[in-house]
């Protein structure tokens, strides 16, 4: 069975950076689209990036665009999110699912087959 761990997370001050990796085990992520979520606490999961399992397609929720990077490398059946000039308010538990197929809603949090345990992101001074 399909498992997916993230790493990366951390306290980060306001204008810094952190790169998530989701690596999955147990099968391989080739096939999967794969989605980058985040909830706050006393907030609904929100979708901050999704890619297709080529990596030729790639979607951004709009307060993420030109701050985040999503990217796979299906060698290391690992798919990451570069996350650059942070603010207090990316402040989340990130989360890394796997659907079968890409899709246009991919940022919904719905379809999606296994989802990883999370990793907390603090963004303070």
């Amino acid at each position: 069975q399909l498992q997916l761990v993230e790493s990366g997370g951390g306290l980060v001050q306001p204008g810094g950076s952190l790169r998530l990796s989701c690596v999955g085990s147990g099968s391989t992520l080739d096939y999967y689209a794969i989605g980058w979520f985040r909830q706050a606490p006393g907030k609904e999961r929100e979708g901050v990036s999704c890619i297709s399992s080529s990596g030729g397609a790639t979607k951004y929720a709009d307060s993420m665009k030109g701050r985040f990077t999503i990217s796979r490398d299906n060698a290391k059946n690992t798919v990451y999110l570069q996350m650059n000039s942070l603010k207090p308010e990316d402040t989340a538990v990130y989360y890394c699912a796997v659907r079968v197929s890409y899709s246009i809603n991919c940022l919904r949090p719905y379809n999606y087959n296994y989802w990883g345990q999370g990793t907390q992101v603090t963004v303070s001074s």
